[in-house]
This record gives structure tokens, C-alpha cells and sequence, in this order.
């Protein structure tokens, strides 16, 4: 016969609201242990995640769930000497279901002991990460993956511009100047025009050159890259600069580039489209990940994504270049303006391990 609420004493409602408790968590596998390790409580949980009924696990030693090597090194023994020794023990590890199947778990031992300060006994909270590791994992993959891409775009664009400078552009320069020679020998204006012709030709080669490869950016220097560009690019352009930054680590060369092209883009975009005066460059870490942030003061945006002076509708192609590399590196884009009020473009790209 159940006890009537009004007799039960506070330590027998604890007790209750305990036992309630344990059979209701279902997403930790939570049990007790004596003092020599065997199972003395299993909630459902437990059974849950560990594959075990109640009837089939209690007196057995918790050693079951370790793997044969573990189990051979002595580690379940050595987890229980940690935690009486130092009051818990957590980790994460290998743990084996009823049937031998490896799962991923974060595991925390707690001793228990009496009021007198003796040992009784160990509690065990058991959850299983197994989803969560495999998504690290799939993130790791996709990073190096992507890692690789950008090296390997980066390999090939060297390649080219140094085509291109040694030989197209070194053989353009000699054939400039034979026509020179001749135009001067013969007065041809002709022979000068041609040569104006190639020399234009020389100068446009240039600038795909470097924008293939911009001498400014470093693979290893973010900032310096950034700066660098400010300065002998952007400032040619006749825009005044600002770079702020802290960024508290250091980003992986991968991410060096991939941020560096995407600035890029987003500033020969202020050059070409919003007719501004001068841009702030901001580079931020931020929630585990670089933040950048290019505001300019141009004539801003109308609401379907058209620069205030220009005709179209649409994502433009150097705007879906920028948000398709943010977001191939995991991160996000986004722009935001106003007509009148300038353009501010944001994206986020996570570092990763840092590197110090």
C-alpha cells in the first residue's frame, strides 16, 4: 500500500523524485556501480544506449562496455581508482553495446561516499556522441577537401600568370620593341599604331596577371595580404582605405586565400559599381571563425540587389562568387545597403584549429 503524501518525509520524496528522475532520462545512460565496479541500478537509458536489459546486466562488472584492448590495459580499474581518488574521472572513448557494437561516448564517474567519508560506490553517466563525431568528422573532410581545392586553384592560377609573364607578355615585349625600331627607321605611322596596340594588349595581360596571382597576397599573412593590397591597389584606384582588425589566431593558408578573394572581389566591385569615395575593411574573430566586413560610402543598393546607377536584376556574377566561396568554406554571406547610404557586404568563415 503506497504511503499517503502527507506522511512521506522530505529525504523519502527526494528518493522518489530521484527514482522518477532516472526512469525518465532516456538520452544518458545512467546507473550506479559498488565498490568493485559491478552494476547495482540500470535506468532505461542505460538499456537504451548500452543495449542491455536490467535482468541481463545488474551484478555483472562494467567492464562489459569497454573494448577487449581497454579492458587488457586495465582501464576500466584505472577510471575507478581516478574518480575515488580525485572525486570524478570523464573522458571520451570507445564504449561496446550488447552484441559488440563500438559507439563514441562521453563517459563521467563520480564516487560516492557516505557521511563518514567512506567509499560506497560509483555513479556513471554514459552518452553516446557517435552521431556527433560523425559529423565532425564529414566537417573535417569537407575542410580538407576544400582545403585542397583552393591549393590546387591557387597552384593552377600561378601557373598561368607565370605563363603568361615569361612568355606571352616577355614575347609581346620584344615584338614591341622590333616595331619601334622600325617605326622609327621608316616613319610608319602605322608600325606606331600597331605598337600602341600591343603595348595595350602588354597592359591588359598585366592585369590579369595579377589578378590571377596579386603580388600582395601571402598565403601566411592575412592582414599583411589585406594591407598590402590596400595600398598598392585599392589606393591607385583613388579610394581612400581604412583595415581594422583583431583577430586573436591566426588563419590556416587555405582560409588566407579564400578570405583574401573574396575581398578582393568585393572591392573591385565598390570600384566598378558603387561609385564611392572610401572603404572600411574590418577583420574580426568571431564565434570560432574570421568576420569581415567591406563598407563603402557609394551611392548603396536598391532593394533587388542593383547598384543605385545600374540597370539589370539579379545576383551579379562577382556577388554569387563571393557567396559561393564563403559558403564552399562552411561560412555564410550577406549584404546589406541602402540607396544613398553605401554597401556593406559581411561574410564568416570558421578557422578551424587554430594556428598560433
Amino acid at each position: 500500500m503506497a504511503m499517503p503524501p502527507s506522511e512521506r518525509t522530505p529525504e523519502h520524496r527526494s528518493a522518489v523524485l530521484f527514482e522518477l528522475f532516472m526512469h525518465s532520462v532516456v538520452d544518458y545512460a545512467i546507473y550506479l556501480l559498488d565498490v568493485d565496479g559491478r552494476v547495482i541500478s540500470w535506468n532505461p537509458g542505460a538499456e537504451r544506449i548500452k543495449g542491455y536489459s536490467e535482468e541481463e546486466i545488474l551484478g555483472r562488472h562494467f567492464s562489459v562496455f569497454y573494448t577487449e584492448s581497454d579492458v587488457a590495459d586495465g582501464k576500466p580499474t584505472s577510471e575507478l581508482l581516478v574518480a575515488a581518488e580525485m572525486g570524478s574521472h570523464e573522458e571520451e572513448g570507445w564504449r561496446v553495446r550488447c552484441g559488440g557494437e563500438r559507439f563514441w561516448a562521453n563517459t563521467v564517474i563520480t564516487a560516492l561516499r557516505d557521511d563518514q567519508g567512506e567509499l560506497v560506490g560509483f555513479g556513471k553517466v554514459t552518452r553516446d556522441l557517435t552521431e556527433r563525431r560523425k559529423t565532425l568528422e564529414e566537417k573535417s573532410e569537407r575542410r580538407q577537401a576544400f582545403a585542397h581545392l583552393v591549393r590546387a586553384q591557387e597552384t593552377e592560377r600561378r601557373r598561368i600568370a607565370w605563363d603568361v609573364h615569361d612568355d606571352s607578355i616577355q614575347s609581346m615585349i620584344a615584338v614591341s620593341m622590333r616595331l619601334q625600331m622600325l617605326a622609327a627607321q621608316r616613319r610608319d605611322p602605322a608600325l606606331r599604331q600597331l605598337d600602341e596596340a600591343i603595348q595595350g594588349a602588354i597592359r591588359r595581360l598585366r592585369i590579369l596577371v595579377a589578378q590571377l596571382r596579386p603580388p600582395a597576397l601571402n598565403d601566411d599573412d592575412l592582414v599583411g595580404s589585406v594591407r598590402d593590397y590596400l595600398d598598392e591597389v585599392v589606393a591607385g584606384w583613388g579610394l581612400d582605405s581604412t583595415l581594422r582588425h583583431d583577430l586573436g589566431v591566426k588563419p590556416p593558408p587555405d582560409l588566407v586565400v579564400t578570405t583574401f578573394r573574396i575581398l578582393q572581389e568585393a572591392l573591385v566591385n565598390v570600384r566598378k559599381h558603387a561609385n564611392a569615395t572610401s572603404v572600411v575593411v574590418a577583420l574580426t574573430g568571431q564565434d570560432g571563425g574570421l568576420l569581415v566586413t567591406v563598407t563603402d560610402d557609394g551611392d548603396g543598393m536598391k532593394a533587388d540587389g542593383e547598384t543605385a546607377h545600374e540597370s539589370g536584376s539579379g545576383e551579379h556574377i562577382g556577388m554569387a562568387s563571393m557567396r559561393e566561396r564563403a559558403e564552399a568554406a562552411q561560412g555564410w554571406f550577406r549584404i546589406s545597403s541602402r540607396p544613398g547610404e553605401g554597401t556593406s557586404v559581411t561574410f564568416w568563415i570558421p578557422v578551424g584549429p587554430p594556428q598560433r
